[in-house]
């Protein structure tokens, strides 16, 4: 099997990697588990993320208990009366998320900070909750509070940069087809109809020039890359008020993770024609989670996604769903929980999920303003080996190669003299199996993830 790196065709450049600070970082009260963590996920010797998503939050008053998992809700810096039908802001509020976002900071990685809303402040919405509404389908946030709504999430953007946290963009919209709401209901959310979300947006485009705000719009976070999400860009691209503040068109990519040819067709269907537009994977997990955290398959499905997010789609960052999540055991004794590292609710018991293994391969590796690289690689119908290539900005060129197969050699055509190959397997992890002169044979295991570093 031979790779072209010779003649590989430059794509778009990357703007890097992120996670969510949904709705771990609010727990995370110890100080030294806080250094640890913000080390692990963006220090230079952990991922190296530079994107950070910050929630939020629709308010924990009791009157918005009816989502049960203290983890999905979040402490809002707004505290509304009920009986007085008036609010204050009090922010010493979601204090222990702000702490554990200026931790990350530190570290010096993070570039791009955005803040984000599962939902408007339960004080806003038809039910009280922001839980969705009572109906599925139906948007919680009357037509009379969507300005309310965009006040209250801006001034809680504003107090953000007063303090020193460095927003780019706003997003207050988040996977607006689903249901959210209905009899069942386990976080935070709001459905939007696509003329409801674009009117919504506008409104938010206005306060943002009104406002003098240095931020960008960003959205509008549609939950899949095809459905009503080329109506969504459809109507966004043709609002001029709201382009003349977005710059962004974010997007998450469940519900395909077995299917590479339709990011091919999202690509040549939605980005290609906008290319005043840039396009970002802002959230994605294994859905539903088959791979338990400690199962190296959730790491080869991770890195096999980032590729395809970024080759095939056009994707220009990836961002992970939340860094954290609760231990979830099932029946089998494993933990099912879908993120990077799992936790205990109060962090006494912690650990890295294997997927975690699957991010580094790429988010350690490939930089800020890495080019994207056409290989001529494209996976099988079987979709158990991927071949991914990037050029990074000190022109050295990094390839991934996801095998979730059998024992595969390939040719890698290229001109180089030094080469550096890291492999993870299900027995070790981000080990260096060589470095030395450039070879262009080399044999891939089965259940594998190589990152190869060729230069010179």
């Amino acid at each position: 099997m031979k790779i072209n790196l010779k003649n590989a065709k430059e794509l778009q450049k990357l703007k890097g990697f992120g996670t969510s600070a949904c709705w771990w970082s609010h727990y995370l009260k110890d100080e030294k588990t806080q250094d640890e963590i913000a080390e692990l996920l963006y220090g230079d010797s952990g991922l190296k993320l530079n994107i950070y998503r910050y929630n939020i939050g629709g308010g924990t008053d009791m009157e918005n208990y009816r989502v049960q998992n203290p983890w999905r809700r979040t402490e809002s810096m707004f505290v509304y009366d009920r009986e007085k039908e008036e609010g204050y802001w009090d922010y010493s509020l979601d204090k222990t998320a702000k702490d554990v976002m200026r931790k990350c900071l530190d570290k010096g990685n993070i570039d791009t900070l955005i803040v984000f809303a599962n939902s408007p402040h339960w004080s806003q919405t038809s039910t009280g909750q922001a839980s969705g509404s009572l109906m599925m389908h139906t948007c919680n946030l009357p037509k009379a509070n969507y300005r309310k709504f965009a006040d209250y999430f801006l001034t809680a953007t504003q107090r953000l940069i007063d303090e020193g946290f460095p927003v780019k963009f706003v997003s207050p919209i988040n996977e607006p087809q689903w249901k959210w709401g209905g009899s069942y209901v386990w976080q935070e959310g709001c459905h939007y109809e696509p003329e409801e979300m674009a009117e919504v947006m506008h409104i938010f485009a206005e306060e943002i020039i009104n406002r003098k705000m240095d931020v960008k719009l960003y959205g509008p976070e549609s939950g899949e890359m095809m459905g009503l999400t080329p109506e969504y860009l459809n109507l966004l691209t043709k609002d001029e008020l709201i382009m003349s503040v977005m710059p962004i068109f974010a997007y998450h990519s469940y519900h395909d993770d077995n299917n590479p040819k339709i990011r091919v067709d999202f690509k040549n269907q939605l980005v290609v024609p906008h290319p005043e537009l840039r396009f970002d994977m802002s959230e994605w997990c294994e859905l539903p989670n088959k791979s338990h955290t400690k199962n190296f398959k959730g790491a080869l499905i991770t890195a096999r996604i980032i590729g395809q997010d970024l080759i095939y789609a056009g994707a220009e960052s990836w961002t992970s769903w939340v860094a954290i999540n609760q231990y979830s055991i099932k029946e089998d004794g494993f933990d099912y929980s879908d993120a990077t590292l799992t936790a205990t609710d109060n962090y006494e018991e912690w650990y890295i999920a294997e997927r975690y293994y699957g991010f580094a391969h790429f988010s350690k590796y490939i930089p800020v303003n890495s080019i994207c690289l056409d290989n001529g690689f494209f996976p099988d119908d079987n979709n158990d080996f991927n071949v991914f290539s990037f050029l990074t900005p000190e022109n050295k060129t990094v390839t991934v190669i996801v095998n979730e197969g059998k024992e595969e050699k390939i040719t890698l055509d290229g001109v180089f003299s030094k080469m550096e190959v890291i492999e993870s397997t299900q027995e070790y992890k981000l080990k260096t199996i060589y470095n030395g002169e450039y070879k262009s044979t080399l044999t891939v295991k089965e259940n594998s993830i190589l990152t190869i570093i060729c230069e010179g």
